[in-house]
């Protein structure tokens, strides 16, 4: 599709049954995304999401849209302490996660040991831009690229990270301008998300695009508003409950079989 200049669209998806809905849609990327640690586990930071269940959520993706491309995103400390442990850890998405491939955020730093998981078989969507794991660095979550020197730097990286081995790269809340750069030096596949409309593709939350976040960021335009909805349905059912009238059909008893007894024919006269 990026060579043939058609845009890709992709959202993120936590379980079996969103996925299976979003792949009937005819969206090309579900992305099982650390937002996962704030949207479905209820915390206020992505890098709260624990490997296992990150693992988890990605293989129940899969299941629910086999015919998708499913992208499973590295929890925070699963790949920058140890080498070894990052190309083992991107191998059991593959394995344990059934993803088809891996998103670590990441800089030009990050160029040799995406190398070894390319090496290694493991197809890498590299994260430049703003990064959402290195939050706490900067006081919280925000944009990226805003001066020309760092504009330049997120273009380093994205092209050390192309060259490295990345088959997709990813660039998140930066001008459009510094996207426009990226597209420029790099041939990959460029998914955007808060960077403009010139991407390969594009991908929002879910829950930002279905109406069902209190604050989405600035460059998430709702499609749909099913927190609403959601809220309207249990108002209904606590209603219902209230009123003994709670709907549906009742199973019904069987009834008991009666048994015969076949009385014995007296034997014929001879």
């Amino acid at each position: 599709m990026a060579r043939e200049g058609r845009p890709f669209a992709c959202l993120t998806a936590y379980d079996a049954t969103t996925a299976r809905w979003l792949e009937r849609a005819g969206v090309h990327v579900l992305l099982v995304g650390d937002t996962a640690a704030e949207m479905i586990l209820g915390f206020q930071r992505t890098i709260d999401m624990p490997l296992p269940i990150a693992l988890a959520l990605t293989a129940a993706v899969k299941r629910g849209a086999p015919d998708t491309l499913v992208m499973g995103d590295m929890p925070f400390m699963s790949y920058q302490a140890d080498e070894s442990e990052a190309i083992v850890n991107a191998g059991r998405f593959l394995t344990e996660g059934l993803a088809d491939c891996v998103k670590i955020e990441a800089d030009a730093s990050f160029a040799p040991l995406i190398a070894k998981m390319a090496r290694a078989g493991i197809p890498i969507c590299g994260h430049v831009g703003s990064k959402p794991q290195r939050a706490a660095l900067s006081g919280g979550y925000g944009s990226a690229g805003r001066t020309p020197k760092e504009a330049a730097q997120i273009v380093d990286d994205a092209v050390a990270l192309e060259k490295a081995g990345c088959v997709l790269l990813l660039v998140e809340a930066v001008p459009p301008e510094v996207t426009d750069s990226i597209m420029k030096a790099t041939t990959v596949p460029l998914i955007g998300i808060g960077a403009g409309t010139a991407c390969h593709g594009q991908v929002l939350v879910f829950q930002d695009l279905c109406g069902l976040t209190d604050e989405p960021p600035r460059f998430a335009q709702r499609s749909a508003d099913l927190g609403n909805q959601i809220q309207r349905a249990g108002e209904d059912w606590v209603r219902r409950v209230t009123e003994r009238n709670i709907g549906g059909e009742s199973y019904v008893m069987q009834q008991p079989q009666v048994a015969t007894t076949v009385k014995p024919q007296p034997a014929p006269k001879t």
